[in-house]
Formats: structure tokens, C-alpha cells, sequence
């Protein structure tokens, strides 16, 4: 089976040099493809995205979940494994959601760990184990078959946050949601930015509008004033 890599981007350049170097040594990526689907970035990212082998899709919006679709709308691959900029997969990963989709998983991610160690962060990660939508997260990187995807109408782009969490409670409304037990490494920058507690508090008042239906403006706004957040 062929994966997808979409990857959505705004001002990315300081990370996805990073990423996709580390994309390409994955064995037999030349098989499967990079997708890099841009919210008008107004610095390098798309360059060097490019100048990598990466297939650039541009949107004329910052959203990333109309981002991620539009990303999807150029793939060609069985397989759709969407993957923030500023984290990095096992170098496994391929193999790893092939695999889970060919014992007949249809939506799934990783666990995760951060670039530090601080302690909290530590028991932050630990959590990602567990089936419970908060301990969840787009920086966990998530698969999901084609058909699945396209039986689930992608994502909802209505969200300007939390997109991947409406997207997994759907999902998982259909089907078994899986969890491979390995880690990607996540980018502790919104810890280093705004301080751990500050972080946790706007994470957990994000979670519970989202569980009380607010609006994802609603949510969004908040978390902005709550936060230094770009997107």
C-alpha cells in the first residue's frame, strides 16, 4: 500500500528541513510520497520543501484542516498520514500504519514524547498510551485508510482548532481507534513560549468547550488570549 505524507505548514521554515530530512532516510520512501500543503507562508517553507522532493500544495487559507484536505485532494496513496511540521515520526512509521491497516485498522496514531525533560512534560507524554480523546493531539501525527477518510467526509473545516480532536471523536463513533505503541518526537516550543501551567490551563478550558459544543472561533479566540498562538 502506498502512504501519503501530508504535512500543513505556515512559516515553517525552521522545522521542515528538519522533518523531511528525516522523512527521507524512512527505507523505500521513494515509494510512497510527501505532500507539503501551505497556508501562504510568507517565508522559505515551500522552497525548501521543495528543493527536497516534497509535492507543494498551496492553499489560499491558513486552516489546517482545510489545509490537510486540500493536501489529500492531491494524493494519490491508500494510505493518508498527516504529520505536523514541527514533530518527528518514528522512523518506522511507515511500515508501522501499513501494517496496522493491513490487520484492518482504519484510523489511528502514535504516542508521544517531547524535544525535553522536564518532568511534567514526561507525565504529559505517558498519557498518550491511553484511549481517551484528552489525550489526544494532532502532534501525535494521525493515519486513516482512504475509504475511511473519504466515509468520514475528511475533515471538518469549520474548525479553526482542534480539528483533529472533532475528526477522532467522529471516527471513533465508527470504528476501533488505534494507538502504535511507539513515539513521535513533539516540539516543546508552546511550553517554552508561554510556561507549562499556563499551557495546561488553556488545554483543559479548550477541551471542555469543545466538549460543550462551543464554536471553534469561540475556542480559538480564547485560546489566543489565553496563549502566544499562531495557529
Amino acid at each position: 500500500m502506498k502512504v501519503s505524507l501530508i504535512i500543513p505548514t505556515l512559516n515553517e521554515e525552521k522545522n521542515i528541513e528538519k522533518l523531511l530530512l528525516h522523512l527521507n532516510t524512512i527505507q523505500n520512501i521513494s515509494s510512497h510520497e510527501i505532500i507539503v500543503a501551505d497556508g501562504m507562508s510568507t517565508d522559505n517553507t515551500t522552497q525548501i520543501a521543495s528543493s527536497l522532493g516534497a509535492i507543494i500544495c498551496n492553499t489560499n487559507i491558513q486552516n489546517r484542516g482545510a489545509q490537510m484536505n486540500r493536501g489529500v485532494e492531491a494524493a494519490t496513496g491508500d494510505i493518508y498520514y498527516f504529520v505536523h511540521a514541527d514533530t518527528l515520526p518514528p522512523i518506522t512509521c511507515v511500515h508501522d500504519v501499513v501494517k496496522k491497516v493491513s490487520q484492518g485498522a482504519k484510523v489511528g496514531c502514535f504516542r508521544f514524547r517531547f524535544d525535553s525533560n522536564h518532568l511534567l512534560l514526561k507525565v504529559n507524554s505517558y498519557f498518550t498510551r491511553f484511549d481517551k480523546i484528552w489525550c489526544r493531539g494532532g502532534d501525535q501525527s494521525l493515519f486513516v485508510e482512504k475509504s475511511f477518510f473519504e466515509s468520514m467526509s475528511g475533515y471538518d473545516e469549520s474548525y479553526h482548532i482542534m480539528e483533529d480532536f472533532e475528526f477522532i471523536t467522529r471516527a471513533k463513533k465508527q470504528t476501533q481507534f488505534t494507538i502504535i505503541p511507539k513515539d513521535v518526537l513533539v516540539s516543546a516550543r508552546k511550553y517554552d513560549h508561554n510556561g507549562y501551567f499556563k499551557v495546561q490551563l488553556a488545554n483543559l478550558v479548550a477541551i471542555r468547550k469543545f466538549s460543550k459544543g462551543e464554536s471553534s472561533i469561540q475556542i480559538l479566540n480564547t485560546y489566543r488570549r489565553m496563549l502566544n498562538y499562531r495557529y
